[in-house]
């Protein structure tokens, strides 16, 4: 996402590093497809750059499989103890570190039990992720949990492209499904404005743990404010470049996550949200 990144850019100018002057940036970019990213992190170990930044827990993983040299900045993922990325957190051991997107288990659970305060009547909630994400697995496990906690019923949808949407979004009504998670939305992030049209005409209130898709139009958003939280990972990048050690810098996790509500389509979803969770959102969109 543009804003990301021209945050993490801001901040790297900031320590002292000058692209064109004395830093070179590659890009590479998989568009949603994550299929696509262990060739690009295959080219970029051929390149033999000096450092990789992996901006998802998808990106991540293809980095980590294809090097095992060259130091890796990762941006957010979840859960990368338990998906081999670090040793632990506070001595990761190898030549990964950076920033995690997650404060430790429960949060993809956090997402339901907000969408529910929204939205108390709803008992059907579909599920949209990519199963191909390294992190699907362990995320449905928290979403089934806090279902039965709950008293919803979760149906799964998996969408591994934006061709897919429509196709998708149509076969909802017959489910009689009443709202929306969204899980693994580095697949979906470049297609946040028609994922919120989609929902919105399907007139389904939704939930995202980015505030990008709440801004597109989805309902709400409860996560990490990736904008600012990514010049933490540019720390990363400056002390590797100046002569660290992954292995000797600990994951930092954030400290905060946002609740974003979208008044403009609680009102074009025909819902009124309650004073209390208006009153623990963060911002609101009118």
């Amino acid at each position: 996402m543009r804003r990301t990144l021209d945050s993490f850019l801001q901040k790297v100018r900031e320590l002292g590093w000058i692209e064109g002057t004395n830093i070179s940036i590659e890009y590479r970019w998989a568009d949603g497809d994550i299929a696509r990213l262990p060739q690009l992190a295959a080219e970029l170990v051929q390149s033999n750059v000096d450092l990789i930044v992996a901006p998802a827990t998808s990106a991540a993983v293809a980095a980590k499989n294809a090097t095992s040299r060259i130091p890796i900045v990762m941006v957010f993922p979840v859960e990368p103890v338990e998906l081999g990325l670090v040793s632990s957190l506070s001595r990761p051991g190898g030549n990964v570190t950076g920033t995690t997107f997650t404060a430790g288990a429960g949060f993809v659970g956090k997402l339901l039990e907000t969408l529910k305060q929204a939205v108390p009547d709803i008992s059907k909630v579909g599920v949209l992720g990519n199963s191909a994400e390294p992190s699907f697995n362990s995320q449905m496990g928290e979403l089934d949990a806090a279902a039965a906690s709950l008293g919803i019923q979760l149906q799964r949808f998996n969408v591994s492209g934006p061709e897919q949407l429509d196709a998708i979004f149509s076969a909802l009504a017959p489910q009689q499904i009443d709202a929306l998670v969204l899980v693994t939305s580095s697949t979906l992030g470049p297609y946040r404005n028609r994922v919120a049209e989609l929902a919105i005409k399907g007139r389904l209130p939704m939930i995202a743990g980015l505030r990008e898709f709440s801004e597109a139009g989805t309902l709400l958003s409860y996560g990490v404010n990736i904008s600012n939280f990514v010049g933490r990972a540019a720390v990363y990048v400056d002390k590797i470049l100046r002569g660290a050690q992954p292995a000797d810098l600990a994951v930092e996790q954030p400290t905060k996550y946002e609740l974003i509500i979208n008044l403009k389509t609680a009102t074009a979803l025909g819902i009124t949200i309650s004073p209390l969770i208006l009153a623990r959102a963060d911002e609101v969109i009118e």
